[in-house]
């Protein structure tokens, strides 16, 4: 399968739901329709530091998807690029489109002048780990979340 990588268009939100739904069942996550829309507007925001592109198909259907946006890093005193998502679609695993996603955005963080490209997968996401494993180095670092309480009269809370 012959794609290529661009930026998220307006047209590409049908295709880019379906890819990131499947996103979600890959990782056994609840997302709804709201949750899609709340991202989708985040990434058609451009005042919104979430960005996205899509890997497509030589009819130019998105097959893949990947989520970024800057970091601060006050440590180095740099600015990284943390990948949030990376997805392919089940027909186009083995296609170039997961590579093809990364290389582009190697391509866009050496423009912005980031210092590193960050992203986490699953522990058990091997196919996953070996293509990261050709793009990055694996750290030692290891990944903790804390999930605060909502606060009340606040939409989560």
């Amino acid at each position: 399968m012959d794609v290529t990588v661009r930026g998220i268009e307006a047209d590409d939100r049908a295709a880019w739901d379906e890819l990131y739904a499947g996103y979600a069942r890959f990782y056994k996550t609840e997302q709804t329709a709201a949750m899609r829309d709340r991202v989708w507007g985040w990434l058609s925001d451009p005042a919104n530091p979430v960005r996205g592109l899509v890997a497509v198909d030589a009819h130019d259907v998105p097959v893949g998807l990947a989520h970024f946006r800057p970091f601060h890093r006050p440590l180095s005193a740099t600015i990284g690029c943390y990948l949030d998502d990376l997805f392919v679609a089940h027909a186009a695993r083995r296609s170039t489109a997961a590579a093809r996603l990364l290389g582009e955005l190697e391509r866009i963080a050496r423009a912005e002048g980031w210092s590193v490209v960050r992203g986490i997968t699953r522990e058990n996401n091997y196919r996953a780990r070996v293509l990261y494993d050709r793009f990055a180095t694996r750290t030692e670092w290891v990944t903790y979340d804390a999930i605060p309480a909502p606060v009340a009269g606040t939409v989560d809370g």
